[in-house]
């Protein structure tokens, strides 16, 4: 039983491997084919929605004429299918685990530093079309299209191959589950906690808020220790930023002697005890 399981499985991913590659000859830019396929390990079937799976919408600014067309449709899409194929792998993969691990481990992965991260480790900026330059070290634009790269997989070859995308690509290569599962990604509490225990005074101020599309916010959150800069934070959310400006500073606390040393003169400056004063009376007072 088992092995006729086996050539079924073998003879269908054999004759699905024939028909992509039908696909492949007939295409017309088969370049673009080849780029795609070293990214998702298949043929993609129709091309004019990965063409505009990787389309910013920054193009439209040039063609205020033409029918606009981005990928932020296919963004949007493509965010749903990845939270149920993320859910899905690990319901499988965490066996046992409860409602609230797997909430959290999923959240990590698919935030927006995460799909960022994603997207240029498997090369997708190099496809982008932008106006932006410099779109490769834009906080967002990566991310964006990987969510729309998924979404044109989806309505292209259906849930099964976004699955297979994720499971044969993404998942190993680019995201270790259980290291994932481990990390604790809450570096403002941490940042926090640390303050409480050791006195130092720590604030977060939003420096900046842009609203980028229709449903797409962003800020820009800056952290000082003891009135010192120590790390700032991008984000689609404040928290977001917020966290992402902790985790920074944590960093630069640890690895920038100079920045420590900075912050150590502070505290001690702050804290240093008033200086003493004669008072009317001749007897010493607190100022």
């Amino acid at each position: 039983m088992r092995l006729f399981s086996f050539l079924l499985t073998s003879a269908n991913t054999i004759i699905v491997s024939f028909i992509d590659y039908l696909h492949y000859l007939r295409c017309t830019d088969k370049p673009f084919a080849q780029q795609l396929r070293r990214i998702l390990g298949f043929y993609p079937h129709d091309l004019s929605i990965y063409r505009e799976a990787l389309m910013h919408r920054s193009l439209n600014h040039h063609r205020p004429h033409e029918h606009k067309k981005d990928n932020e449709r296919l963004e949007y899409l493509g965010d749903a299918v990845i939270e149920t194929v993320v859910s899905d792998i690990l319901y499988h993969h965490f066996k046992g685990k409860r409602e609230g691990f797997l909430t959290s481990t999923r959240s990590k992965i698919v935030q927006r530093s995460s799909l960022n991260r994603i997207a240029k480790e498997i090369g997708l900026p190099e496809l982008i079309q932008s106006t932006h330059i410099n779109h490769t070290h834009n906080s967002f634009i990566p991310g964006n299209a990987f969510e729309a790269l998924v979404g044109a997989i989806y309505l292209d070859r259906g849930y099964s191959h976004c699955y297979r995308f994720f499971s044969e690509r993404i998942i190993g290569k680019h995201i270790a589950l259980d290291k994932v599962a481990k990390e604790d990604d809450n570096f403002k509490s941490k940042l926090i906690e640390w303050s409480q225990k050791t006195q130092y005074q720590v604030s977060f101020e939003l420096t900046d808020e842009n609203i980028v599309g229709t449903n797409s916010p962003t800020f820009r959150t800056r952290v000082c220790i003891e009135n010192i800069e120590c790390g700032t934070g991008f984000g689609y959310s404040k928290k977001e930023s917020q966290q992402m400006a902790a985790k920074e500073a944590m960093h630069h606390i640890r690895k920038k002697s100079d920045l420590y040393q900075q912050m150590v003169a502070a505290h001690q400056e702050r804290t240093a005890p008033a200086e003493i004063t004669e008072g009317t009376t001749g007897e010493e007072v607190t100022a």
